[in-house]
């Protein structure tokens, strides 16, 4: 059948269709978003502005007539950390429903992390043993664990990319003092919670996923998105130390200009960069795998497990 993913993120919202049966891998078949940047547009109360909102409505809207276009059997529309804390994020939600007859499911910080580590573990399969997984989105960083489908901890701390770099970073460059602040705030806050995380045993295998992590290893060599998913690609601490007083030194304008590095990400690139680089110092991870497979993924491979025990 062929199902459709509303993705509303922290920095994009993105609506994927995909062809998918149960049993099977789904094959992306067409892909419609825009960069909202949702972390960065909330105001002084926190709240989403009214930019903000009017632009969202029109892509969950526009998003609905491509499923119809596209022959989309059922969709799967859902909102994460920006919407989520947002001040007005009910308001903002009965606004959607109202004008687009959407209703957006609203994910846990604990069920974006369960969701993006069942992807990875079903990338990766059962032989990649004990997962320790890392993902940087616009508003939070989800960190997860486990030998089994479900993890064995999921973590979800206030630490995406965008919502760093509007709180901590306003300088283009960024002045020394702001970025050392944040590197102290970034590691502070992922130290809490490395004995829940590894618990009950050492990870065999490291796992990065989303933007910020396949950009990162992008600029420190990795292959290109374009060459296909089945390449491997891993992102290594040691490169990644060496990339972040050069990220701290560039404007957004240069930092665009690095491979793999949209315009829209540029400003958030270093802050990503901190935050990565923390956590796999933390956590005592060499190098991790990129894993193409993300929270949409998930969402579609629990939809296809359903599916399966309905039959």
């Amino acid at each position: 059948m062929r199902l459709g993913v509303l993705d509303v993120g922290s920095n994009t919202v993105h609506f994927l269709v995909v062809d998918a049966h149960p049993g099977a891998a789904p094959v992306p078949a067409y892909s419609h978003k825009i960069e909202l940047r949702l972390a960065e547009l909330l105001d002084a109360d926190g709240a989403i502005g009214e930019v903000g909102v009017e632009k969202l409505v029109e892509m969950v809207a526009s998003s609905m007539r491509v499923a119809e276009d596209k022959g989309v059997e059922e969709v799967l529309p859902f909102a994460t950390s920006a919407v989520r804390e947002a001040a007005n994020g009910e308001e903002v939600l009965k606004r959607v429903q109202r004008e687009t007859g959407v209703e957006l499911q609203v994910l846990s910080g604990g069920d974006e992390a369960r969701l993006t580590f069942l992807a990875a573990r079903r990338w990766y399969g059962w032989s990649a043993g004990r997962l320790l997984l890392l993902d940087i989105g616009g508003g939070s960083l989800e960190i997860a664990c486990g030998l089994d489908q479900q993890p064995d901890a999921a973590v979800s701390l206030p630490l995406g990319a965008g919502r760093l770099t509007a709180g901590w970073l306003p300088g283009d460059p960024p002045e020394a003092e702001d970025v050392r602040r944040l590197r102290r705030h970034v590691r502070a806050e992922i130290a809490r919670t490395v004995a829940e995380v590894v618990r009950l045993g050492s990870p065999d295998r490291f796992v990065g996923t989303s933007k910020t992590f396949k950009q990162l290893a992008r600029i420190t060599g990795a292959a290109r998105e374009a060459d296909g998913p089945y390449l491997p690609r891993r992102l290594t601490r040691g490169s990644l130390s060496a990339w972040v007083p050069r990220l701290a030194a560039m404007t957004a304008g240069q930092r665009a200009l690095l491979p793999g590095v949209s315009e829209g990400r540029a400003r958030q690139l270093l802050a990503g960069a901190l935050v990565a680089d923390g956590a796999m110092d933390l956590f005592g991870v060499d190098e991790l795998d990129i894993c193409p497979w993300a929270l949409r993924e998930g969402l579609i491979l629990r939809r296809l497990d359903q599916m399966s025990g309905e039959q």
